[in-house]
């Protein structure tokens, strides 16, 4: 195991907030691409090799891969690629902190750090879960890209990125709308809890 498996989640929730926050504040393309190899750097300290860092980009290359002409076109080179690298960035850093992390204690930290908001309404329960559900949602979004590519591919309809889009954003609504009916049934299942204390 490594040290960014055993290191507690709270840190890297925090780091992840710290980097996150930065990025977006960093104007130099070539700081961006430094603050990308430090996170690449992460992956291989964990443990991680060259496939499944691929793994984590290569369903969003076709999106980068529209993005990046588009915004160069209508801001500038240099801002298209600060963009495209801080995005690339900040999905390996919330994925390397969810590849680390397991699912359970991420929640457990989320509701702590949740918890002195209840008395202003907040429900730590419900927000925690949430928040956790948002970090593990891109490697969602990652594998029903690969499986709408490859239904396609099958079909023999072509793996063209703008015929992709369609059926990704109804397979993420559809996943979207299950994970409210688990925040809602877990949201359910605390207060239910908590009336009965």
């Amino acid at each position: 195991m490594s040290p960014l498996h055993r290191c507690p989640p709270g840190p890297k929730l925090a780091a992840l907030a710290l980097a996150g926050t930065g990025l977006m504040l960093v104007e130099a393309p070539a700081i961006m691409l430094a603050a990308l190899a430090l996170t690449l750097a992460g992956f291989r300290l964990a443990g991680f090799g060259r496939a499944q860092i691929r793994a984590q980009v290569a369903p969003l290359l076709w999106m980068l891969a529209i993005l990046f002409p588009v915004q160069g076109w209508l801001a500038g080179w240099s801002l298209a690629a600060l963009v495209v690298l801080r995005i690339l960035t900040l999905i390996l850093l919330a994925a390397l902190v969810t590849l680390t992390t397991r699912t359970e204690d991420l929640i457990a930290t989320l509701e702590r750090l949740l918890a002195p908001l209840a008395p202003l309404g907040v429900n730590p329960a419900k927000v925690g879960l949430a928040l956790a559900l948002a970090l593990r949602f891109l490697p969602v979004i990652r594998d029903e890209a690969l499986r709408v590519r490859e239904a396609q591919a099958a079909r023999g309809l072509g793996t063209h990125p703008l015929a992709l889009i369609l059926p990704l954003i109804l397979r993420v609504l559809k996943t979207a709308d299950e994970v409210a009916e688990a925040i809602e049934a877990r949201s359910g299942h605390h207060d239910g809890a908590a009336i009965s204390r």
